[in-house]
């Protein structure tokens, strides 16, 4: 009996040891810079890669990224092709009727971005103008809510760096975009100079929802509270505002 319970008591270790160490399939998109972009040898880089190597060094996973187009987030998620998403997914209501959602690890606004000599008091002013935004996100659905109803025009893209191309070639006026990565993934690049934030800062609940989280599917409720404890863990420890300090100048933890 003494020789079964060690049995029995080695093995509950072993499998336990190994659920600790096993991958965890990260899905990103690779188009939303600086928070998840390539270097160029092709290696995902960016904050929430940061974010989600040092949720997976807490927890004891090893982190595997798997590129995934923005629109085809969540029925990825779904279907299983990976764990969990960490590519800057705002917790909306929407969304929470599909899947789960960890803690937010940060939380910041979107804008409005147009060209520097356009006159912007709102939604109104540029009616007729074309704004280019991300499929399935929730600049789009800000877009379509807010801003083609008074008579914008709204286009929606696969991925928001195609956004920034037709904007450059002049096929659109401006887009709806996180004012993070709008600043590192156009305005401080090469033909960005020209375009600016415009009007207030949008946190509508509604379509922005509460910040970015850890999107799990249902009933995952051990793997999210592990990922909950580690993102409070790498709060407290330091390690979250050595990667926040690598990207940014302020704590985009917010409120």
């Amino acid at each position: 009996m003494k020789k079964l319970l060690l049995a029995a008591a080695i093995s509950a270790m072993c499998v336990t040891a190994f659920a600790a160490g096993k991958d965890l399939k990260v899905a990103i998109d690779a188009t939303y810079e600086p928070f998840t972009y390539k270097t160029p040898d092709g290696k995902p880089t960016g904050f929430d890669v940061d974010i989600a190597s040092a949720i997976c060094e807490e927890i004891k996973r090893t982190c595997v990224f798997v590129e995934q187009p923005w629109d085809g987030m969540i029925p990825g998620l779904m279907a299983k092709k990976y764990d969990v998403i960490i590519s800057s997914m705002s917790i909306t209501a929407e969304r929470l009727k599909q899947v789960d959602f960890t803690d937010k690890y940060y939380n910041t606004p979107s804008r409005v971005v147009l060209k520097k000599d356009v006159k912007y008091s709102g939604p109104e002013s540029i009616k007729g103008k074309k704004i280019g935004v991300l499929k399935a996100s929730t600049q789009e659905k800000y877009a379509l809510g807010e801003l083609k109803t008074k008579g914008v025009e709204i286009v929606s893209y696969d991925a928001q760096d195609q956004v920034y191309l037709d904007i450059k070639a002049g096929r659109l006026d401006g887009t709806v975009a996180d004012i993070l990565e709008v600043g590192g993934g156009f305005l401080s690049k090469p033909g960005g100079e020209a375009y600016e934030l415009k009007g207030d800062e949008l946190h509508i609940p509604k379509y922005f929802g509460t910040g970015a989280g850890v999107a799990l599917r249902k009933g995952q409720g051990e793997l999210k509270g592990q990922i909950s404890a580690a993102i409070k863990t790498i709060r407290a420890n330091g390690k979250y505002k050595a990667i926040n300090d690598k990207y940014f100048t302020f704590d985009v933890y917010g409120k």
